[in-house]
């Protein structure tokens, strides 16, 4: 382990002096202890640490800028997603907020992200606060005393969240700010106590940087099959079921969130996962809800009861988002090596509030690469900031608020990699069904469950398929343990013309959001 000198010179490096007491890579107990000393949170009735980041639930997508300079400018897509800002407005934010830190305490975390030895990325993580620091600890996959012997950080996140940027002076949109410079190798983030920001900002980076080596980054969750030793990847933004569905009892996990795909097959970027808690369940997952009740996980923004500290699942008075961040070595239904093959099956998943897209169909070649670049599902209740109910979005390649270069780069990399190695790809509504959104009901977990366990094993290859009108999509017309009426949204409906006309109006809202990759 490198000394206090070293690191506090480290700090230096990018204009941190005069700093209060560092802390360097403590245990978890540590942590524990100085975020309960500093009342950062408290703990639930086993031992759960639980913080509050109000106002900031969910992550703040129109705060993120990317620095344009002169080495990463000419990769970057440029847009509503990945924002411009100028390196002068970027030194100067960075200068104030050294000067803002003057005399405080910092919590420094050198880590790695990325299991895969050829493509891991050293992280150092700086915190205001014991517990982002925790949350990094959990979600960043730790390094050995031996590897922090030399170890020099290939980017760092400066996290100041009880900082408030002035947009009039720092050429922000708000006080909130998480910007990424490439060519400083540094993110800055400030106003916003939402962790969620700390790991989406490295996934960002790790979605530059991989692609440039001909890795596929990839915004899904990942399991193997413990008899076939089948690898089988989730794609879906926050709110659809990556880390539910692929948290699964006779599946080991890989992992919740973000993935590479190399020649020699796929790994895991995290050491932890991120779960969404809002309603769980013992009964319909029972893995998430067992780490709610362990020593080491943080629980963001759930209910306490005030005399007993129990959970109260289903209140969602601070947000819909509530979180679960718990490091992998917890679990116990794991792939050790943090790694996997080359994928047998891809589901996409969509979280459809319109109630008309099937609760499974098997891809073409040519649709998988359709539903990638469209990345349709709904914007779930607390995932950002202002969404209070699901509306339609299109997020290409499942991820766009974390993708850097343009889609293309992704979809040719998907596409290789299907093609070179045979994959099969699903797509998987988790949303709505007989009616839309406030009409119809949510998918049961119970049934999606079914239909994956059916195309892992195979059992939809034995099955008939039918072609609905719509979207030309394949649909399985019977599946053990599921309705069969279900499995062709036209049926669930009542007034079916008024299916129709719902099926017609997203067919609509497609073509309009393909044009763009046309």
């Amino acid at each position: 382990m490198k000394s206090m000198e070293e690191i506090l010179q480290s700090l230096q490096a990018i204009g941190l002096y005069n700093l209060g007491e560092v802390y360097y890579n403590l245990s978890t107990s540590a942590l524990y202890e100085h975020a309960i000393s500093f009342q950062e949170g408290e703990l639930s009735q086993y031992g759960a640490l639980v913080t509050n980041t109000k106002p900031h639930t969910g992550r703040s997508a129109n705060d993120k800028f990317v620095v344009e300079e002169s080495t990463s400018k000419d990769h970057v897509w440029w847009g509503k997603v990945n924002k411009p800002f100028p390196q002068e407005k970027f030194n100067a934010l960075k200068n104030r907020i050294a000067g803002y830190l003057q005399g405080a305490d910092l919590y420094v975390l050198d880590c790695f992200a990325g299991s895969d030895d050829n493509h891991r990325l050293p992280v150092r993580v700086i915190t205001q606060h014991a517990w982002h620091n925790m949350f990094a600890k959990n979600m960043f996959i730790e390094a050995t005393a031996e590897q922090l012997a030399d170890f020099e950080p290939g980017f760092t996140v400066l996290h100041a969240p009880n900082f408030e940027a002035n947009p009039d002076i720092d050429g922000t949109r708000s006080k909130t700010f998480i910007i990424l410079d490439f060519s400083q190798k540094l993110v800055i983030i400030g106003g916003t106590q939402y962790a969620g920001e700390i790991k989406k900002s490295i996934f960002t980076v790790l979605n530059y940087l991989l692609p440039l080596k001909g890795v596929m980054s990839m915004h899904c969750s990942a399991n193997i099959g413990t008899s076939e030793g089948d690898t089988a990847l989730f794609f879906g933004l926050s709110g659809t079921g990556k880390t539910t569905l692929s948290t699964d009892v006779e599946r080991p996990l890989i992992g919740d969130d973000e993935h590479g795909w190399t020649n020699d097959g796929t790994f895991n970027f995290e050491g932890g996962c991120y779960a969404k808690v809002i309603n769980l369940s013992e009964e319909a997952e029972p893995i998430i809800y067992g780490m709610t009740k362990k020593f080491g996980t943080i629980l963001e923004n759930v209910v306490l009861d005030p005399e007993t500290r129990a959970i109260n699942y289903d209140d969602a008075s601070i947000t819909e988002n509530t979180r679960a961040s718990y490091s992998r070595s917890m679990m116990d239904n794991i792939v050790d090596s943090n790694k996997g093959g080359h994928p047998k099956n891809i589901f996409f998943l969509t979280c459809d509030a319109f109630g008309v897209m099937p609760p499974i169909a098997k891809l073409t070649p040519e649709q998988a690469m359709f539903h990638f670049l469209s990345g349709y599902t709904a914007k779930v209740a607390g995932t950002e900031a202002g969404v209070k109910e699901p509306s339609a979005t299109f997020s290409t390649c499942f991820g766009a608020p974390f993708m850097v270069h343009h889609p293309k780069v992704y979809a040719n990399l998907l596409r290789d990699k299907i093609n070179e190695h045979g994959a099969t790809v699903w797509l998987v509504n988790t949303g709505w069904s007989g009616g839309e959104y406030g009409v119809g009901k949510r998918m049961k977990i119970a049934y999606t469950r079914a239909l994956l366990r059916a195309a892992l094993t195979g059992e939809l290859n034995n099955v008939q398929f039918e072609t609905e009108s719509f979207f030309n999509l394949s649909i399985p017309t019977s599946c053990e343990g599921v309705p069969d009426e279900i499995l062709n949204p036209r049926n669930t409906w009542e007034d079916k013309s008024a299916y129709d006309a719902k099926a017609q109006h997203l067919v609509g809202l497609f073509n309009d959001n393909y044009k763009q990759f046309e």
